[in-house]
């Protein structure tokens, strides 16, 4: 993969793969207009990361999709290394261009859990949400795969089924009528074993009977609106509908943004966002100080985190080494140790809650950020963030790579 030149690329182009890996860079030509004019109006040359910051607050003021898409080309190749090196990691079927279009089909986590208050890399971070969604996942195609239908309706909650169904589009009273079928399955079909709850096998007539009689009494109270009885049959295929959109729900469908719209032989998607954010960049000055407030901000979260590490026992150190520097997972670092994989987990968790107490008071002693959950929340991703780089700044510092 070569990098991409000028500012212009960077957030106007995306990866075009051959095969499962990169083949070329392809420009939006709506993109790379917009990101044109808004660099001819700016007094300056300004780096990347100042416009990184400039389309998050775009985001943050107007929810706009045009500054989505910037930041969704900006970090294409984060996304592109994250994929592969899961490929690497991951044995399967899955591809390297798969992991990508799941990622990148997510990148609104990326932005609306991005912090730059906390000094936050928005690559960093992006590169630790993308492994974390791919890891998310392939926990929940593994769960989906090994299950039968009916062993996946015992497995859900009742909002990842509403999650699915709206996915699917189905309106609110189907989706309140298949809910109701779905919770009188649960009372009255329970696997025997809960360890193979997963091959659960299809209820026998009479548990369908029983269960479409539970539901025909129910529904008079239940409904908000008023739904005709249903027989064995229809609830079956309510409740085998249901599994089949939390299937799809758990397998999304990348969709592009330079595909001809709905219903149409030509246009794309993206002609149909307009800028309506302000075009120009009067507010360059503020936002140069607020990149420069997050380098300070930066410098100075560093400087607590290093001191922090420092005062760690040799124990744990090195095994932040071994997980961080090294890249080795939670099972092979377990494996050398002689150890359970949970136990590495916890003593992992230990640790990083010690660097987190050392951030929080920091935080709430300097900025005089209160600590609240949602607070705590961001700043373990910072922690995280700051740990991957940090560690990645030693591998690429020690001689043996520097050679590579």
């Amino acid at each position: 993969m070569h990098l991409r030149q000028n500012i212009i690329e960077v957030f106007s182009t995306f990866v075009l793969f051959k095969g499962d890996i990169f083949d070329h860079w392809v420009t939006d030509s709506k993109l790379r207009r917009s990101m044109h004019n808004c660099v001819e109006q700016s007094s300056k040359q300004e780096s990347e990361i100042f416009w990184a910051i400039y389309w998050h607050r775009i985001w943050q003021v107007q929810a706009n999709p045009i500054a989505v898409a910037h930041i969704a080309a900006y970090l294409q190749e984060v996304c592109y290394w994250v994929a592969r090196k899961m490929k690497m990691n991951v044995p399967g079927q899955h591809s390297a261009a798969d992991f990508f279009q799941t990622a990148i089909a997510r990148v609104d986590k990326v932005i609306k859990g991005f912090n730059p208050q906390l000094g936050s890399n928005l690559k960093i971070y992006a590169e630790y949400t993308f492994r974390n969604l791919i890891k998310d996942l392939l926990r929940k195609r593994q769960e989906v795969d090994i299950c039968t239908d009916w062993g996946l309706l015992h497995k859900l909650s009742q909002k990842r089924l509403v999650e699915s169904l709206k996915q699917a589009g189905y309106p609110s009273q189907i989706i309140e009528r298949y809910v109701l079928a779905w919770n009188c399955f649960l009372q009255f079909y329970a696997p025997h074993d809960i360890a193979t709850a997963h091959k659960l096998i299809k209820p026998d007539n009479l548990t369908l009977q029983a269960i479409a009689q539970l539901y025909n009494t129910e529904r008079l109270s239940q409904l908000s609106y008023p739904s005709p009885a249903c027989t064995p049959e229809s609830l079956e295929t309510w409740l085998v509908t249901c599994a089949k959109a939390v299937r799809s729900f758990q397998y999304p469908t990348s969709v592009s943004l330079d595909i001809p719209a709905p219903g149409q032989e030509t246009g794309e998607l993206l002609d149909r966002l307009t800028n309506n954010f302000q075009d120009s960049v009067l507010d360059e000055i503020i936002i140069q100080e607020e990149v420069e407030n997050i380098a300070l901000r930066s410098t100075e979260i560093n400087q607590v985190l290093s001191d922090a590490l420092a005062k760690l026992d040799t124990q744990a150190q090195v095994l932040l080494q071994t997980y961080y520097k090294q890249e080795l997972t939670q099972q092979q670092i377990a494996q050398q140790l002689g150890i359970k994989q949970y136990t590495v987990s916890r003593l992992l968790t230990k640790i990083k809650k010690t660097l987190l107490v050392e951030l929080a008071q920091w935080s709430q002693k300097t900025l005089h950020i209160p600590v609240k959950s949602d607070v705590i929340d961001s700043m373990s991703n910072s922690l995280e963030e700051w740990l991957i780089a940090h560690y990645r700044a030693l591998v690429l510092s020690s001689p043996v790579e520097s050679l590579k």
